[in-house]
């Protein structure tokens, strides 16, 4: 479901998961471009971008000279917009699937 799509769009959902997890806590620090990229065996300018997208969502703030910081309410922020698109992108083609194999929502919990 990801082929295809740019790096820092994948890069973007791991740190998305990371705060939704609490991994990266509302008022604390993400770890520098550098550190990241490291991290993730990616290109500091890939994780610039990233960081990018969250500081134009308003999700992190930039202290200069000090570091990029994860808002209050990022977390919940984020968990209601991965849902959306989950319900809206994901959950049609898993649903469409469940009927094709005749799976009720029942044996899901049974199973779970």
């Amino acid at each position: 479901m990801n082929q295809g799509r740019p790096v820092y769009l994948k890069l973007r959902d791991r740190i998305a998961a990371a705060i939704i997890e609490g991994k990266y806590a509302e008022g604390g620090m993400l770890p520098s471009v550098r550190v990241l990229a490291a991290e993730q065996g990616a290109n500091p300018l890939t994780v610039a971008k990233a960081y990018q997208q969250f500081q134009t969502d308003g999700l992190v703030e930039v202290q200069r000279g000090v570091g990029m910081y994860v808002v209050k309410g990022a977390a919940e922020r984020l968990r209601q917009r991965e849902k959306a698109d989950f319900l809206r992108s994901e959950w049609p083609e898993i649903r469409a699937r469940m009927r094709r194999l005749g799976i009720v929502p029942e044996e899901l919990l049974e199973n779970g």
